[in-house]
């Protein structure tokens, strides 16, 4: 018989594990590749130190010479919030009482909710992995009426999707929790539930609830002028290096800027990440010269290409037009958890949702994405 103690205690048992398993081990290649740990967790914020160069440690010298001087490293602190990562399931009260007698349809029915909150969950840690902590979907580019508005990017969405949209700095919004119920690629155009009144002027859309509220991802490593508190332009430890192809990229640069980062900043880059279009670019590149491996990567179960012997991969969420190098020794998710159910005083999980004939219960993930070395990582853009 069905009850909500055994329903709960199906979901901390069984399908906890299955989700864990499932999230951790399908996001990405780049997922898959970085460090996760606890460590260097001090309440709700990650602290990280890190070495900014040294020298004096060691040295050749005369017998009785000087020994190396020990306290000329920098040391700098790499301080940033964990963030909140939450995923929700529903069941009907309608539905436990109807499946009190019949665990098959229970079980059904939770599978199919699972299977929803995996693909959202999976998707959308994927898209903050290459995003820079904004929580920013695209730009709005014109309102075609009070519904409607032409984006500059209809990748991230789905009709049903609650979005927020978010207007320019000083403008007042009334456009939070609206839902997507129309979306047209031909024309990228989203229609919302609601009317809108705000300017739309370089507004920007973002899920619900998300904004400034994401992983600090490759966007920000990348493009943001401010990285954990610190001012590349003040601080070059944290500027990772930038060429640009200028729209004529050649498999000449794109062993260069490997070897650069080896010679200048003593950095092994083992992952080159781009977008599906630019890496048959790179695969059409090097194809005379018999470079193309089509193999899978032992460590990600993925078939790749190769450039100096290290992988291309394809990611829908790496920017068009960009390449990325990047060491993942260098990457550390620091996490509070793994993905865990959301628990009451009791340690019940499914709950009644108020003023609902229903029962939610929550998935949650406290982490954060840390970039130990971000001058150790590259980029080509114009590619």
């Amino acid at each position: 018989m069905i009850t909500i103690e055994n329903a709960d205690k199906a979901l901390k048992e069984y399908y906890l594990k299955a989700v864990s398993a499932q999230l951790n081990d399908g996001i990405s290649p780049f997922f898959a590749a970085i460090e996760k740990t606890a460590e260097n967790i001090s309440g709700k914020e990650v602290n990280i130190a890190v070495v900014r160069g040294n020298s004096g440690n060691i040295k050749a010298c005369a017998e009785d010479g000087e020994l190396p001087d020990p306290y000329k490293n920098r040391y700098l602190s790499i301080t940033s919030p964990l963030k909140n990562i939450y995923g929700a399931i529903e069941v009907s009260d309608k539905v436990l009482r109807a499946s009190r007698d019949n665990s098959g349809a229970f079980v059904n029915i939770v599978n199919a909710e699972m299977e929803g909150l995996v693909s959202s969950a999976r998707q959308n840690f994927q898209r903050m992995l290459y995003g820079d902590g904004s929580g920013q979907l695209c730009k709005v580019l014109s309102a075609v009426d009070e519904y409607t508005f032409k984006v500059d990017n209809l990748r991230e969405f789905y009709v049903g999707m609650q979005i927020d949209i978010v207007p320019a700095a000083g403008q007042p919004s009334e456009g939070k929790g609206v839902y997507i119920v129309a979306i047209d690629r031909k024309n990228s155009t989203i229609k919302i539930n609601t009317e809108n009144n705000d300017p739309v002027l370089n507004a920007t859309v973002c899920v619900h609830g998300s904004q400034g509220n994401e992983l600090t991802g490759l966007g920000a490593i990348f493009g943001s002028s401010v990285l954990y508190g610190y001012d590349k332009s003040e601080e070059p430890y944290f500027a990772p290096y930038i060429a640009d192809a200028e729209n004529s990229l050649t498999e000449e640069m794109l062993c260069d800027v490997l070897d650069y980062m080896e010679e200048n900043f003593n950095s092994k880059i083992n992952m080159i990440l781009c977008s599906y279009k630019t890496r048959k670019k790179i695969a059409a590149l090097i194809a005379d010269r018999k470079r193309v491996v089509n193999t899978i990567d032992a460590r990600t179960g993925t078939g790749v290409v190769t450039v100096n012997d290290v992988p291309v991969y394809a990611d829908k969420y790496c920017p068009e037009g960009e390449i990325l190098f990047v060491n993942t020794d260098d990457f550390v998710l620091s996490q509070l958890c793994d993905w865990e159910w959301l628990e009451d005083e009791s340690g019940k999980i499914l709950k009644q949702i108020p003023g609902k004939a229903a029962y939610g219960a929550t998935l949650v993930k406290y982490a954060e994405l840390i970039c130990k070395k971000p001058c150790g990582q590259a980029k080509i853009i114009n590619v």
